[in-house]
C-alpha cells in the first residue's frame, strides 16, 4: 500500500488543537479479520513513508509490535472498544437487547420527533444508483454545519472519487444512504457501505439545533429496523473509536487499538513522545473534571 498524509492530532474533547502531519501507510483491521483473529502482512514501509498507521489492532497482537515491525518506534496505543451488532438476532432479538427503560426511551425518542414532523418520520432511502447525487446535494449542505466536520474532520465527503465510489457501491447494491428530514428540511443523514455481508458505521451527522429531538438516535433506529429486515447482513460494524452512541446500538464488542509505528528519527521520537504526554495530561484533567461533575459541561462547550 502506498502511504497517505495522516494526521497525528492532539485531541481536547473533540476538538483538535494541533496536529503534525506524517506520511503513513495505513493498515486497517475489518471486523472480520478481528473476529477471525487473522494476522496482517504489512510489504516493505516504502521509502517516501514516515511509518505505518494501525486502525483497530486487536489488543492482543500489540506485544507482537516491535517483533511484527521491527526498527519502527511505536505510539501509546489509543485502546477503545470496537462496537458491533449480531445481526442474526434479528429485529425481535435486537430490541429484546435493551432493558424495557431503554425500549420506552427510544420509542418516546421517535414520538416526539414524529410529533414535530406533524405525527410521522419523514426519513428517505437512497440506496439506487440514480439517487446517490440527490443524496449528496442534500446530506453535503448539512455535514459542512455538523461538529463532526467542524471539529473532527470527519463530515461526509464531497470530493468527485468519494463520489464515484458511492455510484459504484450502488450500482453493486453495496451502499445503504438514509436522510432525515423534518418540514422538508435535512437534519440528519446516515451512509453505510457494504463489504461482502457487514454494514459499516462511515458518517452519521446531524444539524446541532436539533439536537433536543435525538435525529441520530431517530436515523439509526429506522435504519436498523430496514436492515434487519432485509435479512442479508452478518453483523453492523461500528467501525473504530467508542462512543455512547456506538456503545448503546451495539450487541457486542472487541477490544482494539490505533497504534502509529514510524521511523526512529529524532522528529518522530519527540512528536510521539509529545503526543503520549499530552494525552495523558488531557486524561488526567478529565478523570479530575468528572470526579467533580463538570466534565459533561466542558465537553459541551468544546463542542460550541
Amino acid at each position: 500500500m502506498q502511504p497517505v498524509p495522516s494526521d497525528i492530532r492532539f485531541l481536547l474533547g473533540d476538538r483538535c488543537v494541533a496536529r503534525a502531519r506524517r506520511m503513513l501507510v495505513p493498515l486497517p483491521y475489518g471486523l472480520d479479520a478481528i473476529l477471525g483473529a487473522k494476522t496482517l502482512s504489512p510489504a516493505p514501509l516504502p521509502v517516501d513513508a514516515d511509518g505505518y498507521r494501525l486502525q483497530s489492532a486487536p489488543v492482543a497482537m500489540l506485544a507482537r509490535l516491535s517483533t511484527d515491525f521491527p526498527g519502527l518506534v511505536a505510539s501509546q496505543p489509543q485502546i477503545y472498544a470496537r462496537h458491533y451488532i449480531d445481526m442474526a438476532l434479528g429485529h425481535d432479538g435486537y430490541m429484546a437487547q435493551f432493558s424495557s427503560k431503554t425500549r420506552a426511551t427510544l420509542k418516546r425518542k421517535m414520538r416526539k420527533l414524529a410529533d414535530a414532523g406533524g405525527g410521522s418520520l419523514d426519513i428517505r432511502s437512497y440506496h439506487r444508483p440514480e439517487l446517490i447525487d440527490a443524496f449528496f446535494d442534500t446530506a453535503l449542505p448539512l455535514s459542512s454545519q455538523t461538529y463532526q466536520a467542524r471539529l473532527l474532520d470527519a463530515g461526509l465527503p464531497g470530493y468527485d472519487t468519494f463520489r464515484q465510489e458511492a455510484h459504484r457501491l450502488a450500482e453493486a447494491d453495496n451502499l445503504r444512504a438514509y436522510i432525515l428530514f423534518l418540514d422538508e428540511r435535512a437534519i440528519a443523514y446516515l451512509y453505510l457501505p457494504v463489504v461482502g455481508d457487514i454494514l459499516i458505521y462511515a458518517y452519521l451527522g446531524y444539524d446541532q439545533a436539533t439536537a433536543s429531538l435525538s435525529p441520530g438516535t431517530v436515523l439509526q433506529m429506522h435504519a436498523l429496523e430496514q436492515l434487519f429486515a432485509e435479512a442479508r447482513f452478518r453483523y453492523f460494524d461500528f467501525t473504530e473509536g467508542d462512543g455512547a452512541h456506538k456503545a448503546l446500538f451495539g450487541t457486542d464488542q472487541v477490544e482494539c487499538a490505533t497504534v502509529f509505528l514510524m521511523k526512529p528519527t529524532l522528529t518522530n521520537r519527540a512528536l510521539l513522545t509529545a503526543h503520549h504526554r499530552f494525552n495523558a495530561t488531557v486524561e488526567g484533567s478529565g478523570a479530575w473534571l468528572d470526579r467533580i461533575g463538570a466534565k459533561a459541561r466542558i465537553r459541551k462547550l468544546l463542542r460550541g
